[in-house]
């Protein structure tokens, strides 16, 4: 077919509307008052298809004759490659790490063990996972996955634990579906384990614990402040609760009359239920959530359906604490301490607060018969002793 049918000066003196070719499959639509367009028609199949390629003499990128044959040519060597110039054109479909962990979590969402189980998944991978989110799953290094790891390798060793894993669990999905190739940059041994600095032992094992001689001074503090953290640590301080007991507490497990909060099994360490005496200062600290609150959680955090956040609550008891190495969970070794050194009350009856299971059967058939009562005057002199 003949090409180079047109020239500039004769698309210039063309007035009358109707479409004009160039050969080849190259052709000009020029309108009613003047306005023209190039497109590019093949047929394959017996399909025919139509490629737009710019408007002539006009917009903002104008394109002459010449560019419109250059164009025509490389959609004519594509054709001949058995290339579809339509697909070409397309955008490149990035699949990020977000779009493999929205999917991932929403394959899990009927196999969760439970509601905390649930929430702590989610909570690791849309918050401490985040720098990961908008890269392409594909394009995830080993340097990306150290850089998500480090705030919280050293202070928070069982979280960043948990979030590798979890990170790692997100790119083997997308490595099931054909969206990476190659090895899996999570991956612990053989990878991570080579480029991860080692941890500094912490204090207590694995969480530095208050002094109890600080702890009247930063529960002080933290009453002084009126954010949902410093109440979330206060009353973790008030009831040596763990974290995750108290940041997922709603207002239904809450008895006001009888000043009691019932910790449901599910999310009990020992998976029994717990029944925590409450103090004057606790109730006052839920009487307050409760006339705050938008929801069924009593501290809920940024979101009204998501509890505070682990880390804001650790930020908020630093701020508060002289020692800055405190952790939420080492405030019950600073209440066992207290406890010790302080009182006279059994060591059964200081468990039992705890939550402690007790591998000595006649100790724990003890406690079940008599500890609450017990426990209820300790945690007020407990109380009274935060009170300073």
């Amino acid at each position: 077919m003949a090409r180079h049918k047109l020239t500039e000066a004769g698309i210039k003196r063309l007035d009358k509307a109707g479409i004009y070719s160039d050969g080849d499959g190259l052709f000009l639509r020029v309108r009613k008052g003047g306005s023209a367009q190039w497109f590019f028609i093949y047929k394959r199949g017996g399909k025919r298809t139509e490629i737009g390629l710019g408007g002539y003499g006009q917009g903002t990128a104008p394109v002459p004759l010449s560019l419109a044959r250059t164009k025509a040519e490389d959609i004519r060597a594509k054709l001949a490659r058995g290339i579809d110039p339509r697909e070409e054109r397309k955008p490149v479909r990035v699949i990020t790490f977000k779009h493999c962990m929205d999917e991932l979590l929403a394959s899990k969402a009927d196999g969760w063990k439970n509601d905390k189980h649930r929430a702590q998944w989610h909570m690791t991978l849309e918050d401490y996972a985040k720098p990961l989110h908008d890269m392409a799953v594909d394009g995830i290094a080993i340097g990306d996955v150290k850089a998500c790891l480090m705030p919280h390798w050293q202070e928070r060793p069982v979280t960043a634990d948990r979030l590798r894993a979890r990170v790692q669990a997100v790119i083997d999905y997308g490595i099931a579906h054909g969206w990476r190739t190659g090895h899996n940059p999570a991956r612990w041994t053989g990878l991570l384990d080579k480029v991860m600095p080692p941890r500094r032992k912490l204090v207590r094992g694995h969480h530095a614990a208050l002094a109890y001689r600080d702890a009247p001074k930063v529960a002080k503090a933290l009453k002084q402040s009126t954010g949902v953290a410093a109440r979330a640590v206060e009353f973790l301080m008030l009831t040596a609760a763990r974290s995750g007991e108290a940041r997922f507490a709603t207002f239904d497990e809450i008895d006001f009359a009888a000043r009691t909060w019932t910790v449901p099994a599910e999310r009990m360490k020992a998976e029994k239920e717990h029944v925590v005496p409450l103090t004057s200062r606790a109730m006052e600290v839920l009487e307050a959530m409760r006339q705050r609150s938008t929801g069924s959680l009593v501290f809920a955090g940024s979101v009204d359906d998501r509890p505070i956040s682990d880390t804001a609550m650790t930020k908020t008891l630093r701020l508060a604490s002289p020692d800055k190495t405190a952790t939420l969970h080492g405030l019950r070794s600073t209440f066992r301490d207290w406890c010790g050194d302080e009182t006279n009350f059994p060591r059964d009856v200081a468990e039992a607060a705890l939550a402690h299971t007790l591998s000595d059967k006649t100790e724990a058939a003890y406690r079940r018969g008599t500890a609450f009562d017990k426990r209820r005057k300790l945690m007020d002199v407990w109380g009274d002793y935060l009170r300073g």
